[in-house]
């Protein structure tokens, strides 16, 4: 059984950052389940978990409620994580959330990284303002990212939102097939001569 955690940072009800969130959950579930059995999709909505995360930030401590949300994170195998871009960069929701999570929890974790936006204007957000945090908590982001502007969710670019939400969940699941928190550990390598045993027959 494949896990995947999606966490969406939108702060609207309904919210198009859930919307992309369960789009992105299903097309990597089914790209998963076509080759590697069963998949568990575990949702995350930070809304309601944001005086709690503003809480643990300030007394490093966690209520229930947001550790079991972190602990799902933690536990998945995959990651999906989308936020509303707010001022170029991600929802301050969406950090803080990541800030009162252990930096190294998300080591090699594979990762897609989602975003919603007003207009095209901040399609890049995930690129110089998200990619480059999860790049510091040494998860494995998967190339393909998801931008969803406005404009996007109407007829004329629902095709091309649809061919790149396809294109994501298949490289998570390339990430997972991929990915050394998943994997088989490897073999133990056999112990290895000390240096001075070897030079130990040179003066005789």
């Amino acid at each position: 059984m494949t896990t995947i955690a999606v966490v969406s940072a939108g702060l609207s009800e309904p919210s198009s950052t859930r919307l992309l969130a369960d789009r992105l959950a299903v097309a990597a579930a089914e790209a998963v389940g076509t080759t590697g059995g069963p998949v568990d999709v575990r949702h995350v909505e930070l809304r309601p978990l944001a005086h709690e995360v503003v809480d643990a930030m300030l007394t490093g401590f966690q209520a229930p409620a947001l550790a079991a949300a972190t602990e799902t994170v933690v536990g998945a195998d995959a990651l999906v994580f989308v936020t509303p871009v707010f001022t170029a960069g991600m929802s301050g929701l969406a950090k803080s959330f990541l800030d009162v999570t252990d930096k190294d929890a998300l080591v090699d974790m594979p990762v897609l990284l989602g975003a919603t936006g007003g207009t095209a204007r901040h399609s890049l957000a995930i690129e110089h303002a998200v990619r480059p945090v999860f790049a510091y908590l040494r998860a494995a982001v998967v190339p393909t990212a998801v931008f969803a502007a406005t404009d996007d969710w109407g007829s004329d670019g629902a095709d091309v939102l649809d061919a790149r939400i396809r294109r994501a969940g298949a490289d998570l699941a390339w990430g997972i097939r991929a990915s050394r928190r998943t994997s088989v550990p490897a073999t133990a390598l056999p112990e290895v001569t000390d240096f001075a045993s070897l030079l130990g027959g040179l003066g005789h």
